[in-house]
């Protein structure tokens, strides 16, 4: 790909623009450069300059970051994004200059990437601690789940050990088909002479195994698609306990309790790997553009499912679209989260009350659409909808949720429910943020507390919608 010091890279270019279903002219929209110049680069007449290096990486950083395997264009690449932080004041230096300065003095560039980085890593860890002490119950009650939710989040929600396990044995029990539920049954019986029992139960069991008698319970009040999930998940954690045993001892999270917890989100993980193997949900997913409905009906899982699995296509070299996830309660909590983007969530409490996940909740089966923008400028793409998951009784009360899914506007095209948004117009978007708590934004007529590092001034004489401006 590349010759002296220079980058051709026209082959993998062309491979990009196909991937995120581009013409020349998006493209060339999205990387600020001409359509013929866009051309001369996919036919290799001309290399990548630093200028268009630069656009690249802030248009498809996740795409970007294995597109040249050589260690210095990683560390420009690093050294750019870095560089280009929002919250530095000044105006931006130009791309030539920002590669100049790298080539002249890489270990300062390296220093600086480092630098950064802890940067990120010590504001989450403030913001941590900001979020603890402002909640009910302080940090230490959350500290397992947290422990083994950090660790799904630093692995980026891709086990690759126990997605290819899983890839493979799909294929051995399905040869291209999908699982169903009698499949699962019969691989259970022949391959771990386990007997599966689906009965009612008056508790609120939904699936229990006892070792001794190689006997597995599952509750036949569940949907067709959780039964399945609660099958899949107990033919895992047998088919890949070495495998997860393996991962959690070496994981060596230092909180009680936190162990066990990795090892149920390990076998929950290798469960939605099992029902939707990586290559092909991958390939369905693009040719459906994300639909999660047409995904989940090809499948036979659920809505959530599908939308969990989607935040786990990170394979190297075969990595989906990033997205971000989450689920959100009736209050507001956020009970799952994983964000393959530049977009985080927060560690505790609810999340921004101009998140369109909030109507989701409050009116279910309806999908809900939204073009939002954080306070560092970005774009996201998110649908949201409610569900509702039957409890089996008038005795017990359904659980009432939503799930959020949404990407980067520079992925938009491969997304369904982009289709209808205004996405280059400019007031078009919901001006979103993480959580009141860690918003910096100066006017917001939803805001619930004010931001936890700036200081507030009241005036007495005067009031606005929020009681307060933030200085």
């Amino acid at each position: 790909m590349a010759r002296g010091t220079r980058i051709f890279a026209g082959p993998r270019l062309r491979q990009l623009r196909l991937d995120h279903r581009m013409d020349q002219a998006t493209m060339a929209l999205a990387l600020g450069i001409s359509v013929s110049y866009l051309s001369q680069l996919e036919n290799d007449d001309r290399p990548l300059t630093a200028k268009v290096k630069a656009a690249l990486a802030g248009a498809f950083p996740v795409d970007w970051a294995s597109f040249d395997k050589r260690e210095e264009e990683h560390l420009l690449g690093a050294f750019t994004f870095a560089l280009g932080h929002p919250e530095l004041p000044g105006a931006s230096l130009e791309p030539e200059r920002i590669e100049k300065l790298h080539l002249q003095f890489p270990e300062f560039a390296a220093r600086y990437v480092d630098l950064y980085n802890a940067h990120l890593r010590a504001n989450e860890r403030i913001n941590m601690i900001e979020e603890a002490i402002a909640s009910d119950n302080g940090v230490e009650a959350r500290l397992p789940w947290e422990a083994a939710r950090d660790w799904f989040h630093e692995a980026g929600n891709y086990i690759h050990a126990i997605d290819c396990l899983a890839e493979e044995l799909a294929a051995k029990l399905t040869a291209g088909q999908s699982l169903d539920e009698g499949m699962l049954v019969e691989a259970l019986a022949r391959r771990h002479g386990i007997e599966t029992l689906v009965a009612d139960t008056p508790d609120s069991s939904l699936r229990s195994y006892t070792p001794s008698e190689k006997r597995l319970f599952i509750n036949a009040a569940l949907p067709t698609e959780s039964r399945k999930f609660m099958l899949a998940h107990q033919l895992m954690m047998l088919e890949g306990a070495a495998e997860i045993a393996d991962i959690v001892n070496r994981a060596a999270l230092p909180v009680v309790g936190a162990d066990r917890l990795l090892t149920i989100g390990l076998g929950n993980y290798a469960a939605g790997a099992l029902l939707l193997p990586y290559a092909q949900f991958r390939e369905a997913a693009r040719v459906a553009r994300h639909d999660i409905d047409r995904l989940a009906r090809r499948f036979g899982v659920s809505f959530e499912q599908a939308c969990h699995r989607l935040s786990t296509l990170q394979r190297p070299g075969l990595r989906g679209i990033p997205f971000f996830f989450c689920r959100v309660d009736m209050a507001g909590n956020i009970t799952k989260r994983h964000s393959a983007t530049r977009l985080q969530f927060a560690r505790f409490g609810g999340a921004c009350p101009l998140w369109n996940v909030h109507e989701a909740v409050a009116i279910p089966d309806r999908i809900n659409v939204q073009l939002g923008e954080t306070p560092d400028g970005v774009r996201y793409v998110s649908m949201a909808k409610g569900l509702v998951k039957p409890s089996g009784s008038y005795a017990r009360t359904p659980r009432r949720y939503a799930v959020v899914l949404g990407c980067e506007v520079a992925h938009a095209a491969n997304f369904v429910y982009a289709d209808g948004l205004l996405l280059e117009d400019e007031g078009a978007a919901t001006p979103i943020g993480v959580s009141c708590r860690l918003c910096p934004r100066q006017s917001c007529d939803q805001r619930a507390f004010p931001p936890a590092d700036r200081p507030i001034h009241v005036d007495p004489d005067n009031r606005q919608i929020v009681p307060y401006w933030i200085g």
